[in-house]
């Protein structure tokens, strides 16, 4: 199971965000939040190393945009978001090995019910600071195939970063039952889309591949993963992926904010090669650059 599943007693007693610094043991929505009514609210995973923000800019442009997707009203500018996230890093003195979960709700509402104009109130923005390592450790992870399928852009656009995530849900459940870490979800065509979590590439002949983002979320670790295979001259490229293709691939890998660069061990019972030396080298590619990304707290 991944290294990194049990809480982490230096969160005790720390502050979070819900528009506005509260004690975490205290912090709440409203019963009549959206995102209580019907997971109406978009979010973002911000990694938080050496007293910098990890791809600041790209992840708020993210949260912003996904906002106005779902059309929400007063949405916060940039300066607004920052200057919380940064006094509620500031106000717990976390400055490394930290994930912030960052929520956008569209608000609470007048009385029950899915209706938007029901919000009156203006929108929820939650921060909630945690000491957290990567969550899958350094040993690898093992992969199911799931039966449920991502959502494909007629459905719910995979662009808009949002809440609503029962359908990876009820894919990670197979991956525990499973006894896997994780499950590789299909798009509506049968092709690979991403895991329940994260982005997926394979190496195959020295060629990195992963899957084009249509059903799959078009991922910040993941586009910057395609710029360093562009800066170091590694063959790169989105297509349509099938599980044959995963199955036989020399290496293969995840990527996401909350495991940066996952190799992929086992999927199905199917065990890629041990050595994995393209995987390693992304791996130490991303951790000597991603810095440059980074806003300081």
């Amino acid at each position: 199971m991944a290294k990194w599943n049990l809480p982490d007693p230096r969160n005790e007693g720390t502050s979070v965000w819900v528009n506005g610094l509260v004690p975490r043991d205290e912090a709440k929505v409203h019963v009549l939040d959206s995102v209580v009514q019907g997971g109406d609210a978009v979010w973002e995973g911000l990694r938080i190393r050496s007293g910098h923000v990890i791809q600041w800019k790209e992840h708020c442009r993210r949260l912003i945009d996904s906002a106005r997707a779902l059309a929400f009203e007063s949405i916060p500018s940039e300066e607004a978001i920052w200057q919380a996230v940064q006094s509620t890093l500031q106000a717990n003195g976390m400055e490394d090995g930290v994930h912030v979960r960052l929520t956008l709700t569209r608000g609470r509402k007048s009385t029950s019910g899915m209706d938007p104009r029901l919000n009156v109130y203006g929108p929820t923005l939650i921060v909630l600071p945690e000491y957290k390592g990567y969550v899958y450790g350094s040993e690898g992870i093992r992969l199911v195939s799931a039966s449920i399928r991502r959502n494909a852009p007629s459905f719910l656009d995979s662009h808009i970063h949002h809440n609503n995530l029962l359908n990876n849900i009820l894919a990670k459940i197979e991956a525990n039952v499973a006894g896997a870490d994780d499950a590789v979800m299909l798009d509506e065509r049968g092709f690979l889309a991403e895991t329940n979590a994260t982005n997926l590439f394979v190496i195959r002949d020295g060629v990195l591949r992963t899957p084009r983002p249509v059903a799959c979320l078009p991922g910040l670790t993941r586009a910057y993963v395609l710029g360093l295979a562009g800066r170091y001259g590694l063959p790169a490229e989105e297509g349509d992926l099938t599980l044959t293709e995963l199955y036989t691939a020399d290496e293969a890998f995840t990527t996401g904010t909350m495991g940066a660069l996952a190799r992929v061990t086992e999927v199905d019972g199917r065990h890629l090669p041990e050595e994995a030396p393209l995987t390693a080298q992304l791996q130490a590619w991303y951790e000597k650059h991603i810095l440059e990304t980074a806003k300081p707290i």
